[in-house]
């Protein structure tokens, strides 16, 4: 099978990722293999292939926005037939018995292992995953529409939900890729009056398209002051920024694996007044199935451009250039 391996992190220049002829994956007792229709190009997949995050394997096949069907079952695996259509998310293994996973906080396992980072991800004409930690996929959304619901869906709506929007809130989201437009439309089929401050042209065409209250740049004050904020641009500079945006008594969720620097704050502007800062670390299997419950519900309507698979560092150009409107996905 083709599929493309993180050789070297480091500058997409340096062509950190290979095209490479790999053997099939092999289903273990409990896995299913399916074969890849989607995989969506995630951020944390630049982060991983740049380097930005520290390797946890060499020759990792990145990807976690999964879509395909269920080709081959392990011998103790039953959940899914042959032929059904699911998805592979970046949450793919926790331990189950350590004080997180005990207390229904498993995203916070201390042991947990995570597609296309642990383990062989979706940039690959195939997969393999714990059949107890995939997904049923809404019929609602077609493939290449299903793949960036697997993880930049999910997330946005956990960075949602830890933002403690109160009912009929105003939110402020900074950044506007493949998360923060479908949280967006969460927020604003739930009553929230939606501001967004962003840099790309084309996400402020997307932004202003979904109905949002405004659209400013990255650095601009909104037009209101907000109740809650989701920070999804990798970018600590914009801490400070978005605590001085905030009401009292405003929380600010931050959505990445990654963040450059937080400069210094001073108390008085930023924190005082019961100002919150909030991260958010993956999410659990209840929380995801909730999010795929509600996406079909609204319905999430995802702005997704197909690459090929040969295509891959293209797509992960434009995403770190800021050059796509939502999310890419690759097309297998």
């Amino acid at each position: 099978m083709k599929a493309w391996e993180v050789t070297e992190p480091g500058s997409l220049e340096g062509s950190p990722v290979r095209f490479a002829d790999r053997e099939p994956p092999v289903p273990g007792p409990r896995d299913v293999l399916v074969q890849v229709k989607t995989c969506g190009v995630c951020r944390t997949d630049l982060h991983i292939v740049t380097g930005d995050l520290p390797a946890h394997r060499d020759n990792v096949v990145p990807g976690h926005e999964i879509v395909g069907t269920v080709v081959a079952r392990g011998e103790a695996s039953s959940r899914f037939d042959i032929g059904t259509r699911i998805g592979i998310a970046w949450l793919r293994a926790t331990c189950g018995v350590c004080r997180f996973c005990s207390r229904g906080d498993e995203n916070l396992c201390i042991s947990p292992r995570f597609t296309g980072y642990d383990d062989d991800g979706g940039y690959s004409e195939f997969a393999v995953a714990d059949e107890d930690y995939v997904y049923e996929l809404p019929v609602e959304f077609d493939d290449l529409h299903a793949a960036p619901l697997l993880c930049a869906g999910i997330i946005g709506y956990r960075a949602l939900r830890r933002a403690q929007l109160p009912a009929g809130g105003r939110l402020g989201i900074y950044g506007f890729g493949g998360s923060a437009h479908i949280a967006a439309q969460v927020a604003l089929y739930e009553g929230a009056t939606v501001h967004v401050m962003t840099r790309g042209s084309d996400a402020r065409r997307l932004a202003n398209r979904l109905g949002v209250a405004s659209v400013q740049g990255p650095f601009d004050a909104p037009r209101e002051p907000l109740d809650a904020a989701i920070l999804f641009a990798p970018v600590g500079d914009l801490v400070p920024v978005v605590l001085e945006a905030l009401d009292r008594g405003g929380r600010l969720s931050i959505a990445g694996i990654h963040l450059t620097d937080v400069p210094s704050l001073n108390y008085q502007r930023h924190l005082f007044q019961e100002r919150e800062i909030v991260s958010v670390t993956a999410n659990t299997r209840d929380e995801a199935r909730e999010f795929l419950r509600v996406a079909a519900e609204v319905p999430v309507k995802v702005s997704a451009q197909p690459y090929p698979l040969e295509e891959a560092p293209r797509a992960l150009g434009d995403l770190a250039g800021g050059r796509l409107s939502g999310a890419a996905v690759l097309h297998v």
